[in-house]
């Protein structure tokens, strides 16, 4: 059995899509309780769990779950940027719809057609759907939003460059991340699912 055959097959009933989006956001909100240790161990596993979302439920799936995941995290770890600049939870939310986008419309196609598991058309549709992630929330977190709302007075705006970093490059990067957690668990899941 090919993998387009394999992937096609994994499109489970609303039943299905319901339970793997539950499961999905639990693992997201178990990762979110570990925020404080680093956001590259939280990171990776929410955009894991996008990228499951969108293969194994669908589109619609992955943005809920895209919605979500922000508002869970600000109640479960709120950062002192995410309190003080509350505007920042739906830009998160665009940040990770784009990704998500990223994966239903340029790579779940590309990896889905391929005959070749680590196929570099999907390798770069994932490198660009994770670039398209970190340069929106980098345009509308980093460049705009923080400086403009947070007071000139305040002292988060001593660590406004570890803040934007964290809004842009460390996006990007956390995406990678999750793509690599995806190829190395993909087979598995696969297997679970059907």
């Amino acid at each position: 059995m090919n993998k387009s055959s394999s992937v096609s097959e994994l499109k489970p009933s609303i039943t299905k899509q319901i339970a793997v989006t539950a499961i999905l956001l639990a693992l997201c909100i178990a990762s979110q309780f570990l925020k404080s240790l680093s956001v590259y161990i939280t990171g990776p596993v929410v955009n894991l769990c996008l990228i499951l979302a969108v293969m194994t439920a669908g589109l619609m799936w992955g943005l809920i779950l895209a919605v979500i995941t922000p508002v869970t995290a600000f109640i479960i770890a709120a950062s002192p940027v995410m309190t003080a600049v509350p505007g920042i939870i739906p830009l998160i939310m665009l940040g990770n719809a784009v990704l998500v986008l990223g994966v239903n419309f340029l790579f779940k196609p590309a990896f889905t057609k391929s005959k070749n598991y680590f196929d570099i058309k999907a390798i770069l549709m994932a490198v660009l759907s994770c670039a398209a992630k970190g340069c929106i929330m980098g345009l509308t977190i980093a460049l705009w939003l923080l400086p403009t709302f947070i007071p000139e007075a305040s002292p988060l705006r001593g660590k406004m460059s570890v803040f934007q970093s964290m809004f842009s490059i460390t996006q990007f990067v956390t995406a990678l991340i999750g793509f690599v957690y995806f190829y190395i668990v993909w087979k598995a899941v696969k297997k679970i699912i059907k």
